[in-house]
Order: structure tokens, then sequence, then C-alpha cells
């Protein structure tokens, strides 16, 4: 099992490189982490490791794998 790299509430950025998420460069806070084993067939559009669900600054959300976000802190 991979260990996340990010906590809840953590501040992380969507990475310039992001290739499945539109919100490249914005800020978000971590509100969810799946780590291997991840619950469900939606997860197996993400490479291996963890997946975050994160919350933008408009209150909208996403699912963003781990190896597309930064750290902001």
């Amino acid at each position: 099992m991979t260990a996340p790299q990010f906590a809840y509430d953590d501040v992380v950025r969507v990475r310039p490189t992001a290739e499945l998420v539109s919100r490249v460069g914005h800020r978000a806070w971590v509100v969810g982490i799946f780590a291997e084993p991840r619950p469900g067939a939606y997860f197996e559009r993400f490479p291996r490791g963890v997946v975050y669900t994160v919350e933008f600054e408009d209150g909208s959300s996403a699912e963003i794998h781990e190896g597309d976000l930064d750290s902001c802190e």
C-alpha cells in the first residue's frame, strides 16, 4: 500500500503537467484520500497510487492523482 503524500486539509496546486485535469495551476484543499486498494471501478481510470478528492476555491471538487499535485505550503 502506498502512503499518501498529502493529508486532509493540506493546500495543494494542480501541476502544469496534469493531463486529465482542467484546473491546471489552481489551488485546492484535500478533502478525501483514496489509497490502494481504492474502492470501486471509478478509480480504475487513474494510475496506481493515491487519488485525492480536492475542493477548489470556487467550491467545485475533483478527484486527482497524487502525481498531478504539488504542495502549496
